[in-house]
């Protein structure tokens, strides 16, 4: 793979401590950092290169975009998404964002743009790609097909919950029609269809607790239990798109599919404030407000300030 110079913008989460061995690894360098303060307390971007022998603390993204190859958008306010990533898409460098990476269908109608236009834009969770999942897959008999998936996730419904959204999408595949929340007592449960057949049903928690990772699959031929070992998810998803990102290969998961998984989500969250009414993707408009990400970076800093 192409060795790539790469800047973390808004070191918001746990990801860039964890993801930066894993891309030195890989044989990247970290070129350096950008932190806009949202999450973070003044003075943490300096700690945290200096830590890890980051080399630079850029002051604006535009300083940033002539010394990188692939920017990776960490912001946990996903409303600033698109904001974060525009510098280096309109110079024609790669983009990694984070999960979720949009709450609304305006922005995701702005990533989709970008790709047709020939962006290397991608990201979203990384339970997508999890070997779990892929090795599952590989080992399908030609004649079998998923029928229904039951997973979940915690601790909310759509920072931790699109985990849920993207795994079932990982086996299921393309092709979302439609959505359905059925309760929220005692969590919250949502049914999904796709324009196939196939259906899934997920349990968020909403009550900020922690819950593991699986999924339970049930085909014509068999039912398989799933336990995702979230020790390597990060792993399995840098080295699935780090060579799409650095140019290698066009192999990719589309951001159609990939973001069928927040458009899900936002349909979810739509079904329950309409008293449990079948959302159909196609439904989704622009004037839609989605998941607040500012409100949820604000409580996110709130909580990293309560640790210390």
């Amino acid at each position: 793979m192409k060795a790539l110079r790469i800047g973390l913008v808004d070191i918001d989460t746990s990801h860039p401590n964890a993801w930066v061995p894993i891309l030195r690894e890989f044989g990247h360098e970290i070129a350096g950092v950008y932190d806009s303060g949202e999450v973070r307390p003044a003075g943490y971007a300096a700690e945290f290169t200096a830590e890890r022998g980051i080399p630079k603390v850029y002051e604006s993204l535009e300083a940033m975009v002539d010394d990188v190859d692939l920017a990776i958008v960490h912001s946990c306010n996903w409303d600033v998404h698109i904001d974060r990533a525009r510098p280096f898409v309109d110079a024609g460098k790669s983009v990694l964002i984070d999960k979720p990476m949009a709450g609304n269908l305006k922005d995701i109608n702005t990533l989709l743009e970008w790709e047709i236009k020939g962006a290397r834009v991608t990201g979203g969770s990384s339970l997508r790609y999890c070997y779990e999942v892929t090795e599952f897959l590989a080992g399908m008999a030609e004649d079998e097909e998923v029928l229904y998936v039951y997973s979940g996730a915690g601790t909310d419904e759509f920072n931790y919950g699109i985990h849920a959204y993207s795994l079932v999408q990982g086996i299921l595949g393309a092709g979302i029609y439609s959505v359905r929340h059925l309760c929220d007592k005692p969590r919250r449960q949502i049914e999904m269809t796709w324009r196939n057949g196939g259906r899934a049903i997920l349990t968020l928690r909403t009550d900020g607790v922690y819950s593991p990772f699986f999924a339970t699959i049930v085909t014509n031929k068999r039912v398989e239990h799933l336990s995702i070992n979230t020790r390597n998810l990060y792993r399995a998803m840098l080295e699935k798109i780090l060579p799409y990102l650095a140019g290698d290969t066009d192999e990719h998961v589309p951001l159609q599919e990939i973001l069928e998984g927040e458009q899900a989500a936002i349909a979810a969250r739509m079904s329950w404030q309409q008293d449990n009414r079948t959302i159909y993707l196609t439904d989704l408009r622009m004037d839609d407000a989605g998941y607040d990400g500012k409100a949820f970076a604000a409580g996110y800093r709130l909580n990293q300030m309560k640790r210390k």
